[in-house]
């Protein structure tokens, strides 16, 4: 049976994550998880993808206040809620084909992202007044599914087991194993074979009606160049710069995805917005083999 055994938030999209015992499950995800995105002044939006040193920016959650850090700057405190921000100008934006609504700021945090990352940018909280729909062709299961900065999706399954069989494979060819930081999962269970969460099509917790989760598991994650950036690091190991992407190529091109690199499922939330998930809890799982 499986069983969570850490879970995270990225409160900002792209920048470090916050390992949690427990976190609050919402329609879009954890509570807080990629409620914020670093933007250009245009309002597009900035990843590792091209800016790597993003990873060095961590953050904590206050009482209310999320509390900003990276290496040579000064704390940043940006409020938690909406609600807390003065005035703020609302931004149409875009992840990557999907139109989403933010709220800017405001220029100490704009300042503060711009220095660090050297490129005049702005940070965004998530309008809670719009929704950000997911991908139809997905959502058959749960309708009118919404997240908020995430790629494309509220949650990202891994199992431990397919982490550890991709090290073995790493060190196999003399390259050092990998964190599962580098996948940016949201919950990483134990209790399944090495990639069995292609195949898990629902995990449910049961119990009284207000402590019930059913997560769908509906679309293999396919891999961009992120997971070869060092997270404590801000960069790609220059001794393996390409890992472990390539080592992925290998035996994880999906046909079933054109060829793509899938590590992790994405999920929706069908029931148990409001509840919380925990380090450590017991999930049932329901496997497909599709045809």
């Amino acid at each position: 049976m499986p069983t969570i055994s850490e879970l995270f938030v990225y409160p900002i999209k792209s920048c470090a994550g916050i390992a949690l015992n427990e976190a609050r499950l919402l329609a879009t995800g954890l509570e807080y998880d990629r409620c914020w995105m670093v933007t250009d002044p245009s309002g597009a939006m900035l990843t590792q993808r091209a800016y790597p040193r993003m990873a060095l920016i961590r953050v904590e959650l206050g009482e209310h206040e999320l509390v900003i850090r990276a290496p040579g700057m000064s704390a940043l405190r940006t409020p938690l809620e909406a609600a807390g921000l003065s005035a703020p100008r609302k931004v149409q934006t875009v992840v990557w084909r999907d139109a989403a609504y933010g709220l800017d700021t405001g220029e100490e945090s704009a300042a503060w992202f711009s220095a660090f990352l050297g490129v005049p940018s702005r940070l965004l909280r998530f309008d809670p007044e719009r929704e950000r729909q997911v991908d139809p062709d997905y959502t058959a299961s749960v309708s009118g599914a919404t997240t908020y900065f995430a790629d494309g999706f509220p949650l990202l399954v891994i199992g431990q087991a397919s982490l550890d069989d991709l090290n073995v494979r790493l060190n196999r060819k003399g390259a050092p194993s990998v964190p599962i930081d580098r996948f940016r999962p949201n919950v990483v269970l134990t209790g399944l074979e090495a990639y069995e969460e292609d195949y898990v099509e629902s995990l449910s917790v049961g119990g009284a009606a207000e402590e019930a989760v059913e997560l769908k598991l509906v679309k293999l994650c396919a891999r961009c160049p992120m997971p070869t950036v060092d997270q404590a690091k801000g960069a790609p190991d220059p001794e393996w710069p390409n890992e472990p992407t390539d080592t992925m190529s290998v035996y994880r091109a999906n046909p079933q995805r054109d060829g793509a690199v899938t590590f992790g499922n994405n999920a929706l939330v069908a029931r148990g917005a409001g509840a919380w998930l925990r380090v450590g809890q017991t999930l049932d799982a329901e496997l497909g083999f599709g045809d």
